[in-house]
């Protein structure tokens, strides 16, 4: 990607409502088979369930080799402070500010790089039900599997890539990525 597209992807990432925008190395991403064990303890309700959840998701093989496939992208973030660390009515508000900014932003990325990769921070939500796994995806041009379906450890992909996970006690971040090149 020429680097000042890069730079507008950027900008256009931080106009979408996100917090930090990073750079993202493909090649620092590891897949990891724990991170995906994780996923199978099902605390979620969500595992086997879509088809942007593991199992439907693809193997871990299957993942690693569609991320490495790329060099490189953005690793975008939704920051916010929180009361305390019992605040879930703030937790919920965040999220779903991540996840409207991210859901603008992937618009965005798909339209620019029809072929990339969209990573995000949880299951599916599209709709009410799922077709998984009797029925094709009714929208697969908007799917998005959160990065720990596909076996990354974020905290680690963000700290390869030199921007924070954490910004302090009473903070919380969510975390998405994109591979476009």
């Amino acid at each position: 990607m020429m680097s000042e597209k890069y730079e507008e992807l950027k900008q256009k990432a931080l106009a979408c409502g996100f917090s930090h925008v990073g750079d993202l190395d493909a090649d620092t991403i590891q897949v990891k088979s724990e991170v995906r064990s994780a996923c199978a303890e099902n605390k979620c309700q969500h595992y086997n369930k879509n088809w942007v959840c593991p199992p439907g998701c693809g193997t871990l093989e299957e993942c690693s080799r569609q991320i490495h496939k790329y060099s490189k992208g953005l690793i975008v973030q939704t920051t916010g402070e929180l009361e305390d660390s019992f605040d879930i009515e703030g937790m919920q508000e965040l999220g779903e500010r991540h996840k409207e900014a991210f859901h603008k932003f992937a618009a965005v990325v798909r339209e620019e790089y029809p072929g990339a990769l969209v990573l995000g921070d949880g299951a599916c939500d599209n709709c009410r039900e799922c077709t998984y796994p009797d029925a094709p995806c009714r929208f697969p041009e908007r799917q998005s599997s959160a990065m720990e379906a596909y076996g990354m450890l974020v905290s680690e992909v963000c700290q390869q890539n030199d921007i924070l996970y954490y910004y302090g006690p009473g903070t919380l971040t969510y975390v998405g990525c994109i591979l476009v090149e």
